[in-house]
């Protein structure tokens, strides 16, 4: 079993920046593949990126050149460093872990970008 609690959500200005966490309990976090979603209001959950147990990473185009996923392995945690956020950008991001062929799901954090 797998738990995962995010933070770092909040009130941004466009062209500002965020960093989300989510750290992870239980599993083997190591090999585990993380993924960052979010779901806006009215709209379907959306990958935002995912990060490998070797590193190699993964964007939607959205988010390319502005967003960063990195992990601590050691600390059980996945980052995702949000540059230059757009009011696009506003949803409930979702932390998941793919572990031994399961999902896991936080509970989301809120970010809403707003002048």
């Amino acid at each position: 079993q797998v738990q995962l609690v995010e933070s770092g959500g909040g009130l941004v200005q466009p062209g500002g920046s965020l960093r989300l966490s989510c750290v992870a309990s239980g599993g083997i976090f190591g090999i585990a593949t993380m993924g960052w979603y979010r779901q806006a209001p009215g709209k379907e959950r959306e990958l935002v990126a995912l990060i490998g147990g070797g590193g190699v990473t993964n964007y939607a185009d959205s988010v390319k050149g502005r967003f960063t996923i990195s992990r601590d392995n050691v600390r059980k945690t996945v980052y995702l460093q949000m540059n230059s956020v757009k009011p696009e950008d506003t949803a409930v991001y979702y932390c998941k872990c793919t572990s031994s062929g399961r999902d896991y799901w936080g509970q989301g954090t809120q970010v809403t970008v707003t002048s």
